[in-house]
C-alpha cells in the first residue's frame, strides 16, 4: 500500500487550509503535541523565519475521520497563471442510481452557496438539457478550479 498527501501551492497556506477545510469538513492539522503553534514546530526543526511567511503557519488539513488525505497547502512566491491540471470533484449530491436530478441539484446548489460564503467563486453551471448530470465548476480563493457534483 502507498500512501500520500495532496500538495497545493499557494500564496497564503492558513486561508487556503481554512478554507479547504470548511469545503472538505476536514480539520485544520493541530501541531505537533509539545508545540503550540506549526510556527514553532517549523522552527524547531531549522526552516528559516523567512520562509515561513505570516501567522501560525496553519498549512495542513486532515479528514477528521481518517479516510482522505493530509493536505498541505505550501506557500510560493509565485501567482497561479493557468488552469490547473488536476482538480478536485467535491460530491454532495448523491449518486446518480439512487437520487432524482432534482435532489442533487438542490444538493448542489445549496453545497455551491455555502462555498461562495466562504469565498469560493462560480466559474459556469455545468448542465445539458437531457443529460443526467449537474455540476459547478468553482474557484476557491486562489483561483483554483474545483467541480461541486
Amino acid at each position: 500500500m502507498v500512501s500520500f498527501q495532496l500538495v497545493i501551492d499557494c500564496a497564503s497556506p492558513d486561508r487556503m487550509a481554512r478554507f479547504w477545510a470548511s469545503a472538505l469538513r476536514y480539520t485544520v492539522e493541530p501541531p505537533p503535541d509539545e508545540f503550540g503553534t506549526w510556527r514553532e514546530y517549523w522552527l524547531s526543526i531549522g526552516v528559516p523565519e523567512d520562509e515561513l511567511g505570516e501567522g501560525d503557519c496553519n498549512d495542513s488539513i486532515v479528514d477528521p475521520e481518517g479516510h482522505g488525505p493530509r493536505i498541505w497547502f505550501q506557500q510560493v512566491p509565485e501567482a497561479k497563471t493557468v488552469k490547473n491540471r488536476l482538480h478536485l470533484d467535491v460530491k454532495v449530491g448523491g449518486k446518480r442510481a439512487d437520487v432524482p436530478l432534482e435532489v442533487r441539484r438542490a444538493r448542489v446548489d445549496a453545497e455551491v452557496e455555502r462555498l461562495v460564503q466562504a469565498g469560493a467563486s462560480v466559474v459556469r453551471v455545468l448542465s445539458q438539457p437531457g443529460v443526467d448530470h449537474y455540476a459547478v465548476a468553482m474557484a476557491d480563493p486562489e483561483g483554483n478550479e474545483f467541480d461541486v457534483a
